[in-house]
Formats: structure tokens, C-alpha cells, sequence
């Protein structure tokens, strides 16, 4: 783990510069989801308390993740937005005993508020992975910037209960490229460096378009940025398959496979053992076919 950290000033498109110091990203990393949430689609209501969130990330530190992505507020489709004062009271303590436990190990905050972003910020918090892309708090890139954030820009089409019915587009790549293009543009001119794409697998997508993109995903390398997939245990693997995201692990062990040959940098998952089995052999594999 502090391998990965050096001292530097500078940027480049295979590091992530988390408060002055620099995360390579040459190797693919993963992410452990920690969900305080009630209602979230696969273990919503498992880590509703403050022990139980902390034995959760002790869990995702020592199966090897190198974040810990932290999230309040469900965003499964159909689901509804939790006020802000509900957020907050749920991930800031998190966040706060997290950052004492574990002070070296990256802590992204899943939430869409500049106020929550702020609070979570001064107790620790290194990392914005936003699902609104901006635009639900008017306020959100600039307090991003303001606190020299690395930041996770996801598509997404709508809020959590409206955006399968948005699901249409004129070209989904042409459409997802545009909305990248612009949203980085904004956050460039605010000063935010460190920018990561994630394309919004379930996120006012089809079942097909998911599949689309998942094929499609390296050429958004076309940013030049780092790429995060978050296909983890989601009704594009379940659904097909005819089973629960309880079931699902399998499907998302082999799917994660292609989302590494097609360019993933991150790994946003729940079982973080099991990515971690799957960046190894993968990394194998590679290394394998340069011989």
C-alpha cells in the first residue's frame, strides 16, 4: 500500500493525487463498497450502525482493497434521494472513525451534495464519486475543486426513480462522449485535475446498452483519464442469469474479466477478495501474452 504513495506536485493520467500525493493507477485497483444505506438493491440494512460499518471496512482493508468507497444514500434504480441532514449524520461519523483507523487507505465519499462532500472532507474524506455528475447541487464541482478532490464522474441520465425511463439515446456512444467532453471541460476550468470516468452501467442504460458498453468501454480511453467500472453483483448479471444479486458472484468474477481487458483502471465491488483473485490471474494472463 504505501508503495503506491510519493511526495509530487505534479499530474499525470496514471496516478490519482489524493492531497498531494500521488496513487499509481498502472496497476488496476479496487474499490470495496461500504453501503450505510436501509434499501440498497444487494446489502442495504447490513451496515446500519457505526460497529458494524467499522468491522465492515476492516473487512475491506484486509482482503486487499486500496479504497473504500463510502455511500449513505441508495441509488439502486427506482430508489428515492434521503435528505441531506439524514445523509450527513449517517457517513460523516463513518467516515471520521474510518480515517483514525485506517489513516493511509483512500476514503471516496458516494454522495451528490457539496454540503456533505465539505463536511466529509474535514473529517478525512479524499474522494468525490458522484452519480449526478454535477447536477443536482449547482455547488458540487466547485467545492471539488475548492478542496483539490479527485473525482469520479459517472453518466447518468436522471435521478434514481425517473432514470430507466430515460434510457434514449441518438448514438450511445456519440451521446456518452458529448456529456464526458462537457462535464470535463467544466471541471477543468474550476481547476479539478484529477478526473475518473465512470460510465453509469445501470444508470439509465438498457440491459443491452450495458453490454454495449461494457464491449465499448476501452474506447473512452479517448479522454485519456483513468476509468472505473461498477458492474458488481447488478441486474445485468442477475437478471439474465434468472437468480438474485446474492447469487451473482460468479457473473460478476467473469464479466469483471472483460471489464479489465477493455480498459477498467478501478473495480467498484462487494467482494473485494475475489477482484482482487481476478486482477491477479488477469495480470498473469497479460503477462503471459507479451512472451
Amino acid at each position: 500500500m504505501n508503495s503506491r504513495f510519493k511526495d509530487t506536485s505534479f499530474f499525470d493520467n496514471n496516478t490519482i493525487n489524493i492531497k498531494g500525493k500521488l496513487f499509481s493507477l498502472e496497476k488496476p485497483l479496487v474499490m470495496g463498497i461500504l453501503n450505510l444505506t436501509e434499501d440498497s438493491f444487494f446489502d442495504g440494512g447490513k451496515y446500519t450502525s457505526l460497529d458494524l460499518a467499522i468491522k465492515r471496512a476492516e473487512e475491506i482493508v484486509e482482503e486487499g482493497a486500496e479504497i473504500i468507497d463510502i455511500g449513505a444514500c441508495s441509488t439502486r434504480p427506482g430508489a428515492k434521494l434521503i435528505e441531506k441532514q439524514e445523509e450527513i449524520e449517517r457517513i460523516v461519523p463513518v467516515v471520521k472513525q474510518i480515517k483514525k483507523r485506517f489513516p493511509k487507505i483512500p476514503i471516496s465519499i458516494d454522495t451528490v451534495w457539496a454540503e456533505i462532500v465539505e463536511k466529509a472532507y474535514n473529517e478525512g474524506a479524499d474522494i468525490v464519486n458522484d452519480i449526478s455528475g454535477g447536477e443536482w447541487d449547482e455547488n458540487l464541482f466547485e467545492t471539488v475543486a475548492q478542496y483539490r478532490m479527485p473525482y469520479i464522474l459517472m453518466h447518468n441520465t436522471d435521478k434514481p426513480d425517473l432514470m430507466q425511463n430515460n434510457t434514449n439515446y441518438e448514438n450511445l456512444f456519440l451521446d456518452m462522449a458529448s456529456y464526458f467532453a462537457d462535464k470535463i471541460t467544466t471541471l477543468r476550468n474550476l481547476g479539478v485535475k484529477d478526473i475518473i470516468l465512470d460510465l453509469g452501467f445501470g444508470f439509465g442504460k438498457t440491459m443491452e446498452q450495458n453490454y454495449e458498453l461494457l464491449r465499448r468501454q476501452k474506447e473512452f480511453e479517448v479522454f485519456s483519464l483513468p476509468i472505473l467500472t461498477g458492474i458488481s453483483r447488478k441486474s445485468m448479471i442477475y437478471k439474465p442469469l434468472d437468480i438474485s444479486a446474492s447469487q451473482a458472484l460468479n457473473g460478476t468474477c467473469f464479466l469483471h474479466a472483460f471489464a479489465l481487458e477493455n480498459g477498467a483502471n478501478i473495480l467498484r465491488v462487494h467482494d473485494v477478495k475475489t477482484a482482487k483473485d481476478c486482477i491477479k490471474l488477469y495480470s498473469l494472463y497479460k503477462n503471459n501474452m507479451k512472451k
